[in-house]
């Protein structure tokens, strides 16, 4: 399966604690690392980001890819005519699993 060629309406299965646990695993540790840094983007940057996301890859637009590429570079330039954005990072969850020691 590719990611954004279908739909799953029940959101992402479940029981992924189970599945770790009956691999031996313990777990999970959760640790956040805090975000709200200030990163400076261009337009490449930003359309780059929007292209790497599974709703919006280019294969999902066909013969319209250069049409939706020029209209976003049109409202970045719109936006923003220095080509600069800048972007606070969100807080990162990551979730910890470790061999079981017992």
């Amino acid at each position: 399966r590719r990611a954004g060629r279908g739909t799953l309406p029940q959101g992402t299965p479940g029981g992924e604690a189970a599945v770790f646990a009956r691999a031996g695993l313990a777990g999970p540790r959760r640790l956040v690392v805090p975000g709200g840094q200030v990163l400076e983007r261009t337009a490449d940057d930003v359309v780059a980001g929007v292209f790497s996301m599974s709703f919006s890859a280019p294969h999902l637009f066909g013969t319209r890819l250069d049409a939706f590429e020029a209209d976003v570079r049109r409202l970045l330039r719109k936006a923003s005519p220095s080509d600069l954005f800048s972007e606070r990072q969100p807080a990162t969850e990551v979730f910890v699993w470790r061999r079981d020691p017992h």
